[in-house]
């Protein structure tokens, strides 16, 4: 039984994060997971860098007293309430800033033994943050693919927190 529906990020990094995923149905890194993995594959700090561009370029031509957040939704309210949904993991363990020495990510889980991974395979992975339109209650707070999707139907689940060793 889920007990928290939030998770950290803490180890061998120089910031500990804590992380809600119930505010990624806002964030424009998520994926849908019923099709992303039949998608060509898609470097996802590339991604990042050219809406970064593009949002900077927005805000030069509209000044800065845009009245916008610069976060707009793309989606429908029936797709975000009915889609299952997941965001790269890469720009999280970004932000934590690993220490050079890192040699594996443990994925800690509620009722289940750890799950253990490189750093190469967690800065390709998504994790999944919704079934259907509704937070992973069950098997949260977030699962865990693999960024080719070979476990997509039968991700990592009931993951609590993510320890950088």
């Amino acid at each position: 039984m889920l007990t928290t529906t939030i998770f950290t990020i803490s180890g061998n990094v120089k910031h500990n994060i804590t992380i809600d995923p119930g505010v990624w149905i806002f964030d424009d890194r998520k994926v849908d997971l019923d099709t992303y993995f039949s998608q060509e594959i898609i470097d996802h700090q590339e991604l990042e860098l050219k809406n970064l561009a593009l949002a900077w370029n927005k805000h030069r031509k509209e000044g800065a007293n845009a009245l916008s957040n610069g976060n707009d939704i793309k989606m429908s309210k029936k797709e975000l309430t009915s889609k299952s949904f997941g965001v790269p993991l890469a720009p999280f363990l970004n932000n934590a800033s690993p220490n050079e020495n890192v040699h594996a990510i443990v994925f800690k889980r509620n009722s289940e033994d750890d799950f253990v991974c490189s750093m190469e395979e967690a800065k390709t992975a998504i994790l999944g943050f919704s079934k259907d339109g509704q937070p992973l209650r069950e098997d949260g707070p977030v699962q865990f693919y693999y960024g080719d999707g070979r476990n997509q139907d039968n991700p990592v689940t009931n993951i609590i927190s993510i320890i950088v060793k």
